[in-house]
């Protein structure tokens, strides 16, 4: 089976969100590792010294670095993580923009440079996901390129000219 380009993006979105997650575990890579809590804006660990995480926050990035790579096996759930992580992270900016940064509400947690960097992570899952969803046949749903006529032979590749 050929991956198609939707298949390849959420595998690759995926992959990152994963290997964040790992990161995130890591001291040094963290900084302030020690201070690190399970949730909650008291954690003040820091990956890469410049996003705020907490044990919790590393885990929601490997849990969803796994179904992006699990749902890469197919073209419409690849598309369906892609658009649907997008307006999820969507959200989650403007979660951040709105809660109080001290504020337990801020369970995450967060920081200006998580919300920054949601709102390109939204935009670019979803922009990704329309993108390369456009000009193409309906693909089949399993993968394989059976039965859904001329869909399955020309996955990724735009319209017959």
């Amino acid at each position: 089976m050929t991956a198609t380009p939707m298949q390849t993006a959420a595998a690759v979105v995926g992959g990152v969100f994963l290997l964040v997650g790992i990161l995130g575990f890591i001291p040094g890579i963290t900084t302030d590792y020690d201070t690190m809590q399970f949730a909650g804006h008291e954690s003040e660990a820091m990956l890469l010294g410049i996003f705020q995480v907490s044990i919790l926050h590393n885990i929601v990035h490997l849990l969803f670095g796994v179904a992006g790579l699990a749902l890469a096996r197919a073209w419409n759930t690849a598309r369906l993580y892609l658009i649907g992580g997008g307006v999820i992270y969507g959200v989650l900016w403007l979660y951040g923009l709105l809660i109080d940064k001290q504020h337990q509400a801020n369970f995450v947690p967060l920081n200006t440079a998580d919300d920054w960097l949601h709102l390109v992570l939204a935009v670019g899952m979803i922009a990704l996901g329309l993108l390369l969803g456009r000009n193409v046949g309906r693909p089949d749903t399993d993968g394989r390129g059976v039965g859904r006529g001329d869909a399955g032979r020309n996955r990724g590749r735009g319209p017959k000219l």
